[in-house]
């Protein structure tokens, strides 16, 4: 496998690429415009700096990776001769049919196509292709450049020789990847959601505050951040997203979102992309605070 196309160049997308770029891959990067293409591609950089200065990477391997990724705003062009192309786009099922349709038809027949998709059906995905069985999910963890697990999602279609591809593309990354069917949430969200959600309900209901939540889990659990500030992280809008995924694919109210999720992204407090959600992020110093309305 040579040539790699990501198909958006946003958080999961640059860093998507910068995994790709690293390990001596072409890639076709692919977005709608130039200027959110140079922001991507901006961060790249700006990732691989930190890299450097932490002395993982050294100044070759930085300009090699650079090297490798060609930006394009033309979906066929950039897809044309690809070997994988990996979709990393807003988490809306009739957004990701549709790019798949178009897909489907501008690789060669031989090409993979993958989603990053965090809860959304594989198979769902696959069935509006001619090539349900080279159809399948690779979803990363972010920040991309630094977790090591990918969740390899294959649907009853994907077969298996399309499967020990990608877990074996995954590892030439550096990365362990892990085989799970195609169930809503797959395993690392439907496990993570709902525990991000009581967290909400547990703010909602006055139990404590937002920071002796996170507190609580950080110490008591040993969780590397809390779940609200984790919720900041993601975007609380893709944790709604999933949430309503769960709820749907499961008919359950167990993965009902919190009211105060819901009321928080008709808000447009979406967390860290917006500046403000459970913690503020608008301050210059990039300090983390509390949010306003969530203070004792």
């Amino acid at each position: 496998m040579k040539l790699i196309s990501v198909l958006g160049s946003g958080t999961m997308g640059n860093g998507i690429a910068h995994a790709f770029a690293i390990a001596g891959y072409r890639v076709n990067l692919i977005d709608v415009s130039q200027e959110s293409l140079e922001k991507g591609l901006n961060t790249i950089s700006k990732n691989l700096d930190r890299q450097l200065s932490k002395g993982l990477i050294t100044e070759d391997l930085k300009f090699s990776a650079l090297k490798n990724i060609q930006t394009y705003t033309d979906t066929q062009s950039a897809v044309l001769d690809s070997d994988l192309v990996i979709e990393a786009v807003t988490e809306n099922l009739a957004i990701k049919l549709d790019i798949f349709k178009n897909l489907d038809q501008f690789c060669k027949p031989e090409a993979i196509l993958a989603s990053n998709t965090s809860s959304i059906s594989i198979g769902k995905i696959a069935s509006v292709t001619q090539r349900a069985d080279r159809v399948i999910g690779m979803h990363f963890m972010n920040p991309v450049p630094i977790i090591k697990l990918v969740e390899v999602i294959r649907a009853n279609s994907t077969s298996n020789q399309v499967t020990k591809t990608i877990m074996d593309l995954a590892v030439s990354l550096g990365k362990i990847p892990v085989e799970v069917n195609d169930y809503p949430g797959f395993v690392a969200n439907r496990i993570l959601m709902p525990m991000i959600n009581e967290a909400i309900y547990a703010l909602q209901e006055g139990v404590t505050g937002v920071s002796e939540i996170d507190t609580v889990m950080k110490l008591g659990m040993a969780h590397p951040m809390g779940p609200l500030q984790l919720a900041d992280f993601i975007g609380l809008d893709v944790c709604l997203s999933i949430l309503n995924v769960l709820q749907d694919g499961f008919d359950n109210p167990k993965y009902a979102p919190c009211l105060l999720l819901v009321n928080m992204v008709t808000a447009g407090n979406l967390g860290i992309k917006s500046g403000q959600g459970f913690y503020d992020y608008s301050n210059e110093s990039n300090e983390l605070v509390i949010s306003a309305q969530f203070r004792k």
